[in-house]
C-alpha cells in the first residue's frame, strides 16, 4: 500500500512545521548551554509534562504493546505498567529533590553527592556510558520501529525513512536546542493521540472486526482480553505479574521510568521553572502516560489478533518485508494500512513525530552529558558558551549516526526492550537510596555499572538457557548483593560533601541521622531537612492506587464490564481528592521552594 498525495501532504506540513520551530528557536539556543540543554530553567509544568509523555511515546511503544498482547495478552503490559511504582516515586519524592540540586544533568550531581576522584571518574565514565552506549541503544529501538513503519505503511526502504526523518530531527535539534524539543513535542502529543483515537475507532468499525462488542467475543480475542494473569499457572503470572511489581520497577534502569527519577525526566524537572512546576510536570506525566494513552494501542493490538492471527499472514500481505524484521511487533503497522486515505496520513505522521519526539530528546539529551559532563568537565574546562553549544552539535550529530545504524541491526522491540531492562538490573536501588542513606558512596555505584555489565553480558551470551524474568531477578540480585558488599568495605564521602549535600537539598529521613549527630558534636547545624517523608510516601500510594484505578476503570467501561468500572472509576476519584488535599499540605508546609 502506498499513501495517498493528501497523505504525504499531511506528513509534509508536519516535516516543514518542526524545521519552522528549530529556526524560529535557534537565535536563543545558542546564547548558553543552559539555554541549549535546559530551556534557560523557565518551563511550565504542563509543557514539561506533555514533552515528557511525548518523548516516551516513541515510534516502537505502539508496535511493543502491540507484542506484549498478542504474545501474553493485556496482562502482558505489566512489564511496563509496573513503573508507576517509581514514577509516582519520583514525583512526591525526588521532583522537588531534583530541582533543588540545580544542576546541568544528573550526572553531574555525582560531584554533588559524592567526593574524591572516584566521584570524577564516575562522571566522566557515565556521561560516556549513558550518552553514547545507553543513549544510542534506545535510540536503535526507536529506529528499528521507524524502519517497520516505513517498510509497512510508507512503501519505503527502512534506511531512506531514517535518512528522511533522522536527518530533519538532527536539523531542529542541533538548531534549537531543549526548547525545540519542547515545543514540538507539545503538537507531537496531541497530533499522536488524535491519531491513535481516532484510528481506533476507524478499525474497530472494520467489517472484518465487526465493533467492540464482536471484537471482545471472537475467539482469538476473549482469552487475551484480562488485564490480570491467569493465576493457575505461576509460569504466567510469576513472570508478567510479580516480577515487574517485586523487582523489575526498582532493580533495573530503563529511559523514562528511572528509579529515583533520571535521564529525560529529570532533564525536564532542571528546567522547570521551580519545584512546584517540576512535580507538576511529573505528576501529569504520570498519569497520562499509564491511565490516558494505552488503551487506543491494546484494541488496535486486539483487532490484529482478528485481522492478522499469525505471523504467515503479514507476511503474504507484504511478501516485500525485510524477513529478519517479520515479529507480532509488526503488525501493529500493519493494521494502519487499512485506513483511509487522509487518516492514514495523520497517522503516518503522528507516528513519525512519535519517532521525532524520542530521538530529539534523546540527541540532545546525550549530548548534554557529553559536553557538560566529559567535555566540559574533563577535556576543555575554560570552554566559553559558543564553543560548547558547537561541541553539542557536533556530539548531537555524532549520536545521531550511532543510533540510525544499530536501528538497521535490531530485530524487535521486545528485543531492545529486555536488553534495555537487563542492562540496568540491580543498580536502581542505589538511585532511590543514593538520596537517603549517607553511606553510599561513588565506588557503590562503580561497582554496580561494572558487576551489571559483567552480568548481563554472561546471561545475553553464554548463559541463553534462562527466562528473560530469570535473567533480570538474578542479575539484580547479583548484582545488589556485589554492591552493598563493596559499600561497606570501602571509604564513605567526606564529611564536607555529605555535611553541604544535605543543606542544599534536606532530603530528610532516618538514613541522615548520622551525618547530622556528628555535625552537631562539632557545633555544626545543619539546615534542616525540607521534607516530609510520611505525608509524601502516603502520596505514593495513593497515587498509584488513584492512577490503576483510572487505568483499570477505562478497561472495564471498554469491556462492559459496569459494576467494577464504577467501583473502580470512585476509588480513582476519591484518590485525586486525596491528593489535592495532600498537596495542599505539602505547600503549607514550606516543602517547595518559589524559586
Amino acid at each position: 500500500m502506498t499513501l495517498s498525495l493528501l497523505d504525504w501532504s499531511i506528513v509534509a506540513v508536519y516535516f516543514i512545521f518542526v524545521l519552522v520551530v528549530g529556526l524560529m528557536v535557534s537565535r536563543h539556543a545558542k546564547d548558553n548551554v543552559s539555554e541549549f540543554f535546559l530551556s534557560g530553567r523557565n518551563m511550565p509544568w504542563w509543557l514539561l509534562g506533555v514533552s515528557m509523555v511525548a518523548t516516551t511515546f516513541s515510534a516502537d511503544t505502539p508496535n511493543l504493546v502491540t507484542d506484549l498482547v498478542r504474545q501474553s495478552g493485556v496482562s502482558g503490559n505489566w512489564g511496563w505498567w509496573a513503573f508507576l511504582l517509581t514514577g509516582m516515586l519520583t514525583v512526591f519524592v525526588f521532583a522537588k529533590l531534583w530541582r533543588r540540586s540545580m544542576v546541568m544533568t544528573d550526572v553531574e550531581f555525582y560531584e554533588l553527592r559524592y567526593s574524591g576522584k572516584a566521584a570524577a571518574f564516575l562522571r566522566g565514565f557515565r556521561a560516556l556510558y549513558l550518552g553514547l552506549i545507553f543513549n544510542v541503544l534506545v535510540m536503535g529501538s526507536v529506529s528499528l520501529a521507524a524502519i517497520k513503519f516505513g517498510e509497512i505503511v510508507l512503501g519505503l526502504d527502512g534506511w531512506i525513512t531514517l535518512l528522511i526523518a533522522g536527518s530533519i530531527t538532527l536539523a531542529y535539534s542541533a538548531l534549537g536546542g531543549l526548547k525545540a524539543v519542547i515545543i514540538t513535542d507539545f503538537v507531537q502529543f496531541i497530533i499522536a493521540m488524535i491519531g491513535s483515537i481516532w484510528a481506533c475507532i476507524y478499525i474497530l468499525g472494520l467489517p472484518e472486526v465487526g465493533g467492540l462488542s464482536s471484537l471482545l467475543a471472537h475467539s482469538s480475542v476473549a482469552e487475551k482480553t484480562a488485564m490480570l494473569p491467569s493465576f493457575d499457572d505461576p509460569n504466567v503470572w510469576v513472570p508478567i505479574l510479580i516480577v515487574p511489581l517485586a523487582v523489575q520497577w526498582w532493580a533495573s534502569y530503563y529511559p523514562g521510568a528511572e528509579p529515583g527519577g533520571g535521564g529525560y525526566i529529570a532533564q525536564r524537572m532542571f528546567s522547570a521553572k521551580n519545584e512546584k512546576n517540576a512535580v507538576g510536570a511529573t505528576l501529569l506525566f504520570n498519569v497520562a502516560h499509564y491511565a490516558l494513552r494505552p488503551w487506543p494501542w491494546i484494541l488496535i493490538a486486539l483487532a490484529s489478533l482478528v485481522v492478522f492471527p499469525d505471523l504467515s499472514e503479514i507476511q503474504s500481505v507484504f511478501p516485500n518485508l525485510s524477513e529478519d524484521k517479520i515479529g507480532h511487533d509488526i503488525a501493529y503497522p500493519a493494521m494502519l494500512t487499512l485506513l483511509p486515505a487522509g487518516l492514514l496520513g495523520l497517522v503516518a505522521a503522528s507516528l513519525i513525530a512519535a519517532f521525532m519526539s524520542t530521538m530529539s530528546t534523546q540527541l540532545n539529551l546525550g549530548a548534554s552529558y557529553l559536553v557538560n559532563d566529559f567535555y566540559q568537565r574533563f577535556i576543555n574546562p575554560d570552554a566559553k558558551d559558543d564553543r560548547l553549544v558547537r561541541v553539542g552539535q557536533l556530539f548531537t550529530l555524532l549520536t545521531a549516526v550511532l543510533g540510525l545504524g544499530l536501528g538497521l541491526l535490531l530485530n524487535s522491540a521486545a528485543q531492545a526492550f529486555q536488553l534495555l531492562l537487563l542492562l540496568g538490573a540491580g543498580t536502581g536501588l542505589i538511585y532511590i537510596l543514593r538520596w537517603f542513606w549517607w553511606r553510599i558512596n561513588a565506588v557503590t555505584e562503580i561497582v554496580a555499572m561494572i558487576a551489571s555489565l559483567i552480568i548481563a553480558g554472561y546471561f545475553t551470551f553464554i548463559n541463553e538457557t534462562m527466562e528473560s524474568w530469570e535473567k533480570i531477578i538474578y542479575g539484580a540480585i547479583l548484582t545488589t548483593l556485589v554492591w552493598v558488599v563493596a559499600t561497606f568495605f570501602t571509604r564513605p564521602t567526606n564529611e564536607e560533601t555529605l555535611r553541604s549535600f544535605y543543606s542544599k537539598i534536606g532530603p530528610g529521613g532516618p538514613g541522615w541521622r548520622t551525618v547530622v549527630q556528628r555535625a552537631r558534636d562539632q557545633g555544626v547545624e545543619l539546615e534542616p531537612a525540607r521534607s516530609h517523608l510520611s505525608l509524601e510516601l502516603l502520596c505514593v500510594v495513593i497515587g498509584i492506587i488513584t492512577v490503576f484505578g483510572a487505568l483499570f476503570a477505562t478497561g472495564n467501561w471498554i469491556y462492559g464490564n459496569v459494576g467494577q468500572a464504577l467501583t473502580l472509576t470512585m476509588i480513582s476519584l476519591f484518590g485525586t481528592g486525596f491528593l489535592f488535599w495532600a498537596w495542599g499540605q505539602l505547600n503549607e508546609a514550606e516543602l517547595f521552594d518559589e524559586e
